[in-house]
């Protein structure tokens, strides 16, 4: 049976204010025909719905019980319309994301600008290593990830490159002769150095940087996450590499100085990834466009 849902809708009305009038009003329709639509769909369906009197429209045995399905489903659709509509204007929404420490800490100020302008859109941002988050958004946990290279990107996952960024080589006072001098990375060895662990990008990265120059990387000190590199590193447990966001502030401030590296370290980048098998909301799109205008 393929009954037009337009008909199921006016019976709503009808059913609901038991009043052809009244329901003619609601669907901003006429009340000829209203009429002439419940006639057609008693036709369709082969059954009297309603009878009609003075004092209005009484439900059949079988519009009750045609009314007590066709409720919940009309509703449940106008509920449906209502939040698109609302995710439309940006009234409300959800956005989870993924991404390292830096690349979180890059984008601070742009998801606080997105917050201002829609408050209404709650943001649930989840603090992952960037092989965690890439797995997220291939399994369609997350709306999108911020990841630091070096990035593995397999379908369905798709990656934008954002911005690119530097680490810097510092040490603590201990260390601190080091600051005017160029020390090359074979000589690195001489001094305990900090990193965060295997299985993680940066080491993927300095492992590379290191086996580019015939040498074997080494770490003396693991940092379990990138904010702990500047404190281990400031009270003197090892030299390191620091990604820039985080070490900027703590060269102002004297609690570490940097060192100068014989070698060019390659930059590093910062990517948006997301699922090309899963359509982001509006809201995602919108902080999507922000992320990428912030970075051209």
């Amino acid at each position: 049976m393929d009954i037009n849902y337009e008909y199921y809708k006016i019976f709503y009305y009808v059913a609901r204010y038991k009043n052809l009038t009244k329901a003619a009003q609601i669907l901003h329709n006429n009340q000829p025909n209203v009429s002439r639509t419940m006639k057609l769909l008693e036709y369709e369906l082969g059954c009297k719905l309603m009878t009609r009197s003075n004092r209005g429209i009484t439900l059949t045995a079988e519009g009750t019980q045609l009314y007590s399905r066709i409720k919940f489903a009309v509703e449940q659709i106008q509920s449906a319309e209502n939040e698109l509509l609302r995710s439309v204007k940006f009234d409300q929404g959800n956005i989870s994301i993924s991404g390292s420490e830096s690349a979180l800490q890059t984008f601070f100020p742009v998801l606080n600008h997105f917050r201002n302008k829609y408050p209404s859109i709650r943001i649930q941002i989840l603090n992952n290593s960037t092989i965690q988050s890439i797995d997220a958004v291939n399994h369609g946990l997350i709306d999108f990830a911020l990841a630091t290279s070096p990035v593995h990107i397999e379908k369905p996952a798709i990656a934008y490159r954002l911005r690119d960024f530097s680490d810097k080589l510092i040490c603590g006072y201990a260390y601190e002769h080091l600051k005017d001098t160029e020390i090359s990375l074979k000589d690195l060895k001489k001094y305990p150095f900090v990193c965060l662990g295997k299985n993680t990008t940066m080491y993927s990265f300095y492992e590379k940087v290191f086996y580019d120059n015939h040498l074997v990387f080494s770490i003396d000190n693991i940092a379990s996450t990138t904010a702990q590199l500047v404190p281990m590193i400031k009270y003197n447990l090892g030299i390191g590499f620091v990604p820039e966001i985080f070490a900027d502030e703590a060269l102002e401030k004297g609690d570490v100085f940097q060192i100068n590296t014989k070698e060019a370290i390659p930059k590093r980048q910062i990517y948006f990834v997301e699922n090309e098998n899963r359509p982001l909301s509006f809201a995602a799109k919108e902080l999507k466009k922000m992320l990428i205008m912030c970075s051209t």
